[in-house]
């Protein structure tokens, strides 16, 4: 039993009609045939595979057609089904490799017998395929006859490098060029070609076949004809046209994608590591990658292009896109393609190609370690991108016009406190003055006394800041906010700070857990049982908008895990020193403030009223833990004792 012949061979096309991707070129062809215009020599030049050789074969079987002139050979007269696909061929045909008959001997010998007239045909064509390895003596043994043949023959030059074919050869034929065909109308014609041969492929196999190919017909025919002879009776497999091709998977390219997204370096050189384990090629997978990150950079400036057609991928893989897209800036993107395109340039001869390819990656992941404006630009994506998701306060309700000075109620202690409210401290009300302490504590002058206001309104309620919602956010957000959930800590609880800052890292983050992983189940047991799960929890729901529920689990992979310390910041504008103590009494409140004077009323010293005052309904300050005001007045070692249950066995005296 005979095998049967090639793809690229049982489908030859045998008409103008079934060349596809080269229309710039058949229809004016087609229409020279039909109008009886058709020159003494032709010159198709053109990429490998794209339909050079095949074309001078439709147009030498629509020469030598008894229906001459037509656009298309008529595929029943004599000539037409000797030069068919299987046909014995045509003795007035005659087909020349160049590449071996080439030198002046073979030109010379062409010469004397292209004198002959055809045998039964109208024209005696000669195609002389790979014509830009004809010699130069060669063509100047053929210029006379190509330049005034006789009428009974017909010139046809195939060739991929044109600009090897002499000018005064190609100065006499009509040159057309031919082109690669596209991919989405090469991936359409494949899926019809699989249907005629009864073989199902996956939409998302379907790219990589003609990636291989490279917009040569031939070439991507040869490969699918290799993957459908391998095909299970799954058929053409994503996983088997990966495999065999060499391509990098895309799970490894998302998986790559989305460390580079969160900054997350174990993730990305781990990817690194499976691509060198599983026995990949470095150089393909940082091809590969290079070629994730364009697609990248097109779905960032416009978010349609897979649904659009701009990006020829399956549709699941177009959402990846998308999604993946959402969580770079484009900046990041362009100075990422630009490490990975310099980086792969470098990698051409180079002896170690897996270092220089985590070295590509660890430029990708250090943007603060890039001083050009490309560094500047992803540092700047970042910032806006965390802040997209941390959220921002909301715009501030309109201030009505304010009343004067003497009918203007007293301002709470919120209102106070509030960092855009710093510049009306000077202005604070008389009877907010504490009594100073110490029996050696300076008294201000005595003000005139005037009457205070009658009511003590209640303090506005706070803007709420505009946060992400925890169904939004995935575990790589979660990632990229951490150190400021940290370092939010630090105000709430020292020690909670100090033993989530060194040993936990963030495992997960799915359907409202957030899963922390601890180097031992000692500092596990400490986190849970220490009172420092809700201190974490009210960081995460103060500063972001987010109150999961936390999950402590022993992971040994966090050890060595730190969070650099938030910088002390400096101690905001506010009330001088006297004006920080108790509230003063509702009588007091009620009295009205001067008009002119910013002078406290002699009754605001009062020793009886420096105890009686009492707390507002609303503290802003409630949620503070007040044991860490004690941590200030205690020693350290008194610190690790009461907070990590540490023994001192001895204390150095410092000299």
């Amino acid at each position: 039993m005979e095998s049967p012949l090639a793809l690229y061979r049982r489908y030859r096309p045998e008409t103008f009609a079934e060349v596809i991707g080269q229309e710039h070129v058949t229809e004016p062809l087609r229409a020279a045939l039909a109008g009886n215009r058709v020159n003494h020599a032709y010159l198709f030049s053109g990429p490998r595979g794209c339909g050079k050789t095949t074309s001078a074969r439709i147009l030498a079987r629509s020469l030598n057609c008894e229906q001459a002139p037509v656009a298309d050979p008529c595929g029943e007269c004599d000539s037409c089904r000797d030069l068919a696909r299987g046909g014995p061929g045509s003795i007035d045909v005659i087909e020349i490799d160049a590449a071996s008959h080439g030198g002046v001997d073979d030109a010379r010998e062409l010469r004397e017998k292209a004198f002959f007239a055809p045998v039964k045909s109208r024209y005696k064509v000669y195609i002389i395929d790979e014509a830009h390895m004809v010699t130069t003596q060669g063509f100047n043994a053929l210029l006379k006859l190509v330049e005034e043949p006789p009428p009974h023959l017909r010139f046809i030059f195939a060739t991929t490098e044109p600009d090897k074919v002499i000018p005064t050869i190609r100065s006499r034929t009509h040159h057309y060029p031919f082109r690669l065909i596209p991919p989405r109308l090469l991936s359409s014609y494949l899926s019809e070609l699989c249907e005629r041969e009864g073989v199902t492929i996956e939409p998302t196999a379907l790219p990589l076949v003609v990636r291989a190919g490279a917009g040569s017909a031939r070439d991507t025919l040869s490969v699918l004809d290799q993957l459908l002879g391998g095909a299970g009776p799954d058929g053409v497999t994503y996983q088997l046209a990966s495999g065999l091709l060499g391509y990098t998977p895309d799970t490894l390219l998302d998986d790559v994608v989305d460390a580079f997204a969160a900054g997350d370096g174990a993730s990305v050189f781990g990817v690194v590591d499976r691509v060198i384990e599983t026995g990949q090629d470095p150089r393909r997978f940082t091809e590969d990658l290079l070629r994730r990150l364009r697609d990248l950079v097109i779905v960032s400036a416009v978010p349609d292009a897979p649904a659009s057609g701009l990006l020829d991928v399956a549709e699941d893989q177009g959402e990846r896109l998308v999604a993946q897209a959402g969580r770079f800036g484009r900046s990041e993107l362009t100075r990422a393609a630009d490490l990975v395109a310099t980086g792969l340039t470098d990698m051409r001869g180079a002896t170690a190609p897996r270092l220089l390819l985590e070295l590509i990656c660890a430029r990708i992941l250090l943007p603060a370690a890039d001083h050009s404006t490309e560094g500047l630009g992803a540092r700047l994506d970042r910032l806006e991108r965390r802040m997209s998701i941390t959220g921002t306060p909301t715009a501030a309700p309109a201030v009505p016009e304010p009343a004067p000075v003497q009918d203007r109620p007293e301002p709470s202690r919120a209102e106070r406190a509030a960092p855009e409210r710093v510049e009306e401290v000077p202005e604070a009300p008389v009877a907010e003055v504490p009594v100073a302490e110490g029996p050696e504590a300076p008294v201000p002058p005595t003000p005139t006394p005037t009457p205070a206001p009658t009511a003590d309104p209640e303090p506005p309620p706070a803007a709420a800041p505009t946060t992400k919602s925890s169904a939004g956010m995935s575990a790589a957000d979660v990632r990229r906010v951490w150190p400021d959930v940290v370092a939010a800590t630090m105000s709430l609880r020292k020690a909670t700070w100090s033993l989530v800052r060194h040993n936990a890292q963030v495992l997960d983050y799915a359907e409202g857990l957030l899963t922390l992983g601890f180097a031992s189940a000692g500092l596990r047991d400490q986190f849970v049982n220490g009172g420092h799960e809700p201190v974490l929890l009210q960081a995460l729901v103060d500063g972001f908008g987010i109150e999961p529920k936390i999950e402590a689990i022993v992971d040994h992979g966090a050890a060595g895990t730190s969070t650099p310390a938030p910088a002390r910041a400096a101690e905001p504008d506010g009330p001088p020193s006297w004006a920080s103590g108790p509230e003063p009494p509702p009588e007091a409140a009620a009295q009205p403030e001067p008009p002119v004077s910013r002078r406290p009323p002699p009754e605001a010293f009062a020793p009886e009223q420096a105890t009686a005052s009492p707390e507002p309904a609303h503290d802003p300050d409630a949620a503070v833990d007040l044991d860490d005001a004690e941590a200030d007045h205690e020693s350290g070692a008194e610190l690790l004792a009461r907070e990590l249950g540490a023994q001192v066995i001895d204390e150095i005296p410092r000299s």
